[in-house]
């Protein structure tokens, strides 16, 4: 069995209907730096890792478990996902 090797990148984010302090507490800052016209700021968080798998159905299921039950809380979050084979390894 061969595997191969994955970039991956989760984005994790606040869901629309949740508060973001953190993120308000940036957009006021950035105006008192006269950065102007932000009407909508959120904060949220990137994920980058490398997997091995035997195909891209394989990694995309793996993923989506460690995204669902370790890297964002499914009360308060939403996450997407970005997977590419590594193109810098010889198949």
């Amino acid at each position: 069995m061969t595997l191969q090797r994955f970039q991956a990148r989760v984005h994790v984010s606040l869901r629309s209907s949740v508060l973001d302090p953190a993120g308000e507490a940036t957009r006021s800052a950035a105006s008192r730096l006269g950065v102007e016209g932000i009407t909508k700021l959120r904060i949220g968080k990137a994920v980058d890792l490398e997997l091995e798998a035997t195909n891209e159905a394989e990694a995309r299921k793996q993923l989506e478990l460690l995204s669902d039950r370790l890297l964002a809380n499914p009360v308060i979050e939403d996450w997407s996902l970005e997977l590419h084979r590594d193109s810098s390894t010889s198949a």
